[in-house]
């Protein structure tokens, strides 16, 4: 069954989209702002909800304020802000006075790093590595051949636990820094504080997953099947 949302396909020049003009606009026939109108016409009602239309306006004021010289008119992007500046000033726009920073045990040196970082910005921080709980792989029904150190204990990754802590820490807003693929997954369904992640984990490009994307087509071929 074709799908009726593939914007990942779409080669219509951004000033033509239907998306980007306030009137007209082309459209291929995969375009969800066509084929879910009614939809995204609901769903605008969610963004009146307390809970989200503050977050959701601060969330596109910080977009703009990551960009110099600003003017009516044509522009040319001019980025000024790294991701790590981003977060802070987002949750100072937001009131956050605690933070909660959910971590791979293996970004321990990064974690500290960011640590140093909200702390000297006055945040009090909540920081939970994913190891937390000194639980066992075999509580969750891994075999000795699905270890990473076979024959060896291993504590199992518990981002689970790690939610709930900061649930109960009573964080404002959390921060999630190289959780394994699934990991991160589960700590963003548990989660009750709105998170936004920091670095996401690549083991072999040094934590930056775009760069296996980008290189697709030259030393990361084998990432597409032939078809």
């Amino acid at each position: 069954m074709e799908s009726r949302a593939h914007c990942a396909r779409c080669r219509i020049p951004n000033n033509e989209k239907i998306c980007k003009r306030e009137s007209g606009g082309r459209h291929p026939e995969f375009c969800p702002t066509v084929n879910y109108r009614e939809l995204a016409e609901k769903i605008l009602d969610s963004y009146h909800d307390p809970a989200v239309a503050e977050f959701a306006r601060m969330a596109s004021i910080q977009e703009a304020e990551c960009y110099a010289n600003r003017k009516p008119g044509p522009y040319v992007l001019q980025p000024t802000k790294s991701r790590i500046e981003e977060t802070v000033e987002f949750a100072r726009k937001l009131g956050c006075s605690k933070l909660g920073l959910a971590f791979c045990g293996g970004l321990q040196k990064e974690a500290g790093l960011v640590a140093d970082i909200f702390e000297s910005q006055g945040f009090v921080l909540a920081s939970v590595s994913c190891n937390c709980g000194g639980i066992k792989k075999e509580a969750i029904g891994l075999t000795d051949a699905e270890k990473v150190h076979i024959g060896s204990y291993e504590t199992m990754c518990n981002p689970l636990l790690q939610a709930e802590i900061l649930n109960r820490e009573k964080t404002q807003l959390n921060v999630v820094l190289g959780l394994c693929v699934g990991h991160d997954a589960l700590f963003l369904k548990r989660a009750e504080a709105f998170s936004t992640v920091l670095a996401a984990k690549d083991r072999v490009t040094g934590h930056n997953p775009l760069a296996a994307v980008y290189t697709s087509h030259s030393y990361y071929q084998k990432l597409k099947k032939p078809k």
